[in-house]
């Protein structure tokens, strides 16, 4: 497991590039000059195009900075950005990062990412991921998608979560699992759990191998596969080493009914035990 530390060119000056983008804005809406015969008129009209473009900048939240994040299998990445908030990324896992004049805005496409956002009331912190967009002012969380599925865990804080017609607003130690078909329940978690990805702790708790071997591959580039998809439903719980995923691996024919097999180019093949 590789890990490093990105930290963007730190904008402490970001009151400069929105101010910028002031002028720009300025330069492109020009204020009419008042004319004498009709200075309460002018001054009424320029009120109310202020009004309107403001609305329309408000509306709109247009953004001055974007970045773009990625992580090789079995890497894992800090981010410190440029607010004072801090994302981990997983291995395999990739990140947009956007900066608004009334937003922070990050998409998670793919992977796992441990959020901790920076409280700031007027710009609150949103994550899209898949069908679910999360909103937060300042806490600590974990964004996981895998298969078309995203679970969102609290660790600290409150996190409003939302997916369609369902909201949802979840405390620390309590998760919701979105898409796939899943009801959108919130459930427990242990909150000082959450994210333990991070220090190298893969945790599961009857958790289905599948998504077990979904883990697994943010960690090694051999493929691992089920020849039973039936097999994907077995629970897995345990804690093990994510540096060292092939042990967890090996363990599986001793917690579960299923047998290893070395397939095409050392792929690793699942399949029921004593199945030929």
């Amino acid at each position: 497991m590789s890990e490093r530390t990105t930290r963007p060119g730190k904008y402490a000056d970001e009151d400069q590039a929105i101010a910028r983008l002031r002028e720009a804005l300025k330069q492109r809406f020009p204020m009419p000059e008042p004319k004498p015969r009709k200075k309460r008129v002018g001054v009424t009209a320029a009120g109310l195009l202020s009004l309107a473009l403001l609305g329309t900048l408000v509306w709109v939240d247009p953004a001055y900075r974007s970045e773009h994040y990625r992580t090789q299998v079995g890497e894992r990445q800090t981010l410190d950005l440029s607010d004072g908030s801090q994302v981990t990324l997983d291995g395999a896992s990739e990140l947009g990062v956007s900066w608004h004049l009334f937003s922070r805005r990050t998409e998670l496409l793919g992977g796992q990412a441990l959020f901790e956002v920076a409280p700031r009331v007027y710009r609150p912190f949103l994550v899209e991921a898949g069908e679910a967009s999360i909103r937060v002012v300042g806490t600590r969380f974990n964004v996981d998608r895998q298969a078309g599925e995203v679970r969102v865990s609290v660790a600290e804080g409150r996190v409003a979560v939302k997916a369609g017609a369902a909201d949802r607003e979840l405390a620390p130690g309590q998760q919701v699992r979105l898409g796939n078909g899943q009801s959108g329940a919130v459930t427990a978690v242990d909150a000082g759990g959450v994210g333990a990805w991070r220090s190298g702790q893969l945790v599961f708790e009857r958790t289905p191998l599948s998504e077990v071997l979904a883990v697994i591959q943010r960690y090694q580039d051999k493929p691992v596969r089920l020849q039973d998809a039936r097999l994907g439903t077995l629970p897995v719980s345990g804690v093990f080493d994510s540096a060292h995923v092939e042990r967890l691996l090996a363990l599986l024919p001793s917690i579960l009914p299923v047998q290893l097999n070395t397939g095409a180019e050392g792929a690793v093949l699942i399949s029921p035990r004593g199945k030929k």
